[in-house]
């Protein structure tokens, strides 16, 4: 009999959907069939069922933060079972243990982590049993029964386990040592609050603090343009004055001198400049240029979109979302066909039908299997749904994965760009452009629906007429206009996705980004907004209206650090790329501790040697004590009941009430102490997670106006629930 062990219980019951099957307390049985003629268990872990020990389990002097005790460097790393879910465990550990079962198939999510998850507990379980491993980028019963009949040997994906353990381990002695170093170092200068540090947080957080400190110093200066506008043989047309490119005067009088000169003269056309230019369809989603596009239409935070994307994958309606690959082979290409073809019955793609190509599978734009990695791009599965059937969220992130699909079979888009140069006096010249749509090609399908993508519009580019080099006519008008240098923008969080794909970096153009993925980049796919989270729970990062800001916490924590290593994104991405060998069996995971062992060492005293050169004397050092309720520990950490997402304890953190299990799973359930306006208490968190809702609140404000609502936990997120519901 196999015992097949998935990551989360909605993945578990997606893959026994294609067989027959009886559900049990925490896993399902198969009876014989043709897969599995002697049956088979199938069961999960809830997410991470083991974490890695805290330090006081290696030595009890680690318990108490103190520099004497520093570095906190294990012999060997161990992990032990989370506490909520030993139940969980001991079931898997009993499958593992009986005679009958002579094969354990890993289906955790096919990526280093998934393959960590069940691999760990099996450890944990002393399994002695020869494994599988289950490897699908999408979870449609065709899919899921192609992967049970072509199971990978565990030999196969053994070094990504490898890959996750080394991050995993790596990312402990850098957070643990660095930590309680700047912490401790902190609290000598009177700033009594913790900082947390880590591997790929803090440099992300200094590319962020970085920008807030060139808004801060930028310095704005006036400037003038002279626009005029030409009257040449009936024909209007309007040009910018420039001196050798240079199209901002910084002297107002001048401005205006050469406006007085060119009023009325003659002017000629001395060239004319054409160039055609040819725009080839999108490439097909990765995550990241997923979250970034959600972000940059909807304002969706990446969290937000990952979300939404593994709830479609979840259902079986798109691939594998974690994926870094914008290519697919094949195989894939040849479902095309089909997958379009259900498409173009939806109403809200019909007009795109008839495609202009009806099939890509040789197009190595699209289909290239040596660029595919540990998944393909995310696309439509062939498990197609009209996306007026779903909820508002998930219909625009499905639209926007199908309308890459669409545009992928549509022609390039082709402009023609004019220059105009005109010469005033035969002195002053000006330049106006121009852009003609010569063939709108897949930019029917991209912004057709997505009016704001137009990004690459160029607002000074205007209509223009048909003219003649050497055409003669006058200056009908011509006006100075002012302005002021702006500071660089905040970035938004889609574009601080891109920054850390790209290790700070900051690039819209796709296939740079392509490109500069091969060998750079902080975290990965699956973690990035994970780490924007976390920027964002421990106060670093504010993100207002779409825009980053550095906290007063995050300003200090970075200026703390001075040029330490853990503050370079140069660093962090050479380590992404140790890490990527080692998950490729390219390198070697003992050397690479070894070498985040001697970095823990080198970055505590690093953090000694600038806390000499500290000076907080500019900083209102209130800001970071700890409140009263805090320093008494009066209900801080009062549990209130289990998390909704992994069955871990809730409890009050002080603003919010989020799960215990943060710190070891990255669980992310939290529920605000303020909704609205309206304090939310411990009795009410308490019956909402016990009973599903809370009792009716009174006092939530919106627009001005008051209502009463009970709160419910639906589709991972608070909603209101008013009276006349039920």
């Amino acid at each position: 009999m196999k015992l097949i062990i998935a990551e989360k219980p909605d993945q578990g019951l997606k893959l026994a959907a294609p067989f027959s099957y009886t559900k049990k307390d925490g896993y399902v049985e198969i009876p014989p069939n043709q897969w599995f003629p002697e049956g088979a268990l199938l069961t999960w872990a809830i997410g991470h069922l083991c974490e890695l020990v805290p330090p006081e389990e290696y030595d009890p002097k680690w318990k108490k933060w103190s520099l004497e005790t520093l570095p906190i460097i294990p012999n060997h790393f161990q992990h032990r079972v989370t506490k909520s879910k030993w139940k969980q465990f001991n079931i898997i550990k009993g499958f593992v243990q009986r005679k009958d079962i002579d094969e354990v198939i890993i289906a955790g999510d096919a990526e280093r982590e998934g393959e960590a998850i069940v691999r760990i507990i099996l450890e944990k379980c002393n399994n002695r049993k020869k494994m599988k491993r289950l490897w699908i980028s999408s979870l449609t019963p065709k899919s899921v029964i192609q992967g049970f009949e072509n199971l990978l040997d565990e030999s196969e994906t053994r070094s990504i386990y490898y890959e996750a353990l080394s991050r995993a381990c790596a990312d402990w002695l850098v957070g643990m040592n660095a930590s309680r170093a700047y912490t401790l170092l902190l609290q000598k200068k009177g700033i009594s609050d913790v900082f947390s540090t880590g591997r790929v947080q803090t440099p992300t957080l200094a590319l962020i603090v970085k920008r807030e400190q060139e808004i801060e110093n930028f310095k704005s200066e006036p400037f003038w343009e002279v626009l005029a506008t030409f009257h040449i043989d009936g024909k209007k047309y309007s040009g910018k004055w420039h001196k050798d490119g240079e199209f901002r005067l910084h002297d107002e009088s001048m401005a205006n001198k050469i406006a007085d000169f060119c009023k009325g003269k003659e002017a000629i056309i001395s060239a004319i400049e054409k160039e055609r230019k040819e725009f080839q369809p999108p490439l097909f989603f990765n995550l990241s240029a997923l979250q970034a596009t959600a972000n940059k239409l909807f304002k969706f935070s990446p969290k937000q979109t990952l979300d939404i994307a593994q709830k479609l994958y979840v259902k079986g309606i798109i691939s594998y979302p974690r994926s870094d690959s914008s290519f697919v082979t094949k195989e894939e290409a040849a479902s095309f066909p089909e997958i379009l073809q259900k498409i173009s019955k939806f109403e809200q793609f019909k007009d795109y039908f008839p495609l202009p190509k009806s099939s890509i599978i040789n197009n190595s734009r699209y289909v290239n299997a040596k660029k595919v990695t540990d998944h393909y791009a995310i696309i439509p599965t062939e498990q197609v749904v009209n996306p007026s059937k779903m909820s508002a969220e998930e219909e625009k992130i499905y639209s926007l994965i199908v309308e890459r699909l669409i545009a992928a079979h549509y022609e390039k888009a082709i402009f023609d760009y004019t220059t105009i140069h005109t010469l005033v006096e035969n002195r002053a010249t000006f330049i106006s452009k121009g852009k003609e749509q010569i063939q709108e090609g897949w930019r029917a399908v991209i912004y057709k629906r997505n009016s704001n993508q137009k990004a690459d519009i160029n607002e000074e580019e205007q209509d223009l007429p048909p003219l003649q080099q050497g055409e003669k006519g006058i200056v009908k008008s011509i006006k100075v206009k002012s302005g002021k240098t702006q500071p660089p923008k905040r970035y938004t969080e889609g574009q601080l996705i891109t920054l850390m794909k790209t290790a700070g970096k900051y690039l819209e153009n796709e296939e740079l980004i392509k490109v500069l993925n091969k060998t750079e980049g902080l975290g990965t796919e699956a973690t990035r907004a994970g780490i924007i989270g976390v920027l964002k729970d421990r106060k670093y990062i504010e993100v207002k209206k779409n825009q980053v800001f550095a906290t007063s916490k995050g300003i200090l924590l970075i200026e703390s650090m001075g040029n330490s290593l853990l503050a370079s994104p140069e660093m962090t991405a050479k380590w992404e790329q140790r890490l990527h060998e080692i998950g490729e069996g390219k390198a070697s995971p003992q050397h690479f501790l070894e070498q985040a062992k001697k970095l823990s060492l080198k970055l505590i005293h690093d953090a000694k040697v600038n806390s000499e050169d500290w000076d907080f004397s500019h900083v209102d050092l209130t800001k970071f004590q700890k409140s009263k309720s805090a320093r008494n520990g009066k209900k801080i950490g009062t549990k209130l009941g289990k998390c909704k997402k992994c069955n871990g304890d809730v409890v009050d953190k002080g603003k919010f009430f989020g799960c215990s299990n943060y710190n070891s799973t990255k669980c992310d359930f939290t529920i605000s102490k303020k909704i609205l306006g309206r304090s939310i208490s411990q009795t009410n968190i308490k019956k909402l997670l016990s009973e599903g809702s809370t009792d009716f609140i009174k006092g939530f404000k919106k627009d001005g106006k008051e209502f009463t609502a009970k709160l419910e936990w639906k589709d991972n997120k608070i909603n209101f629930l008013f009276h006349n519901e039920k």
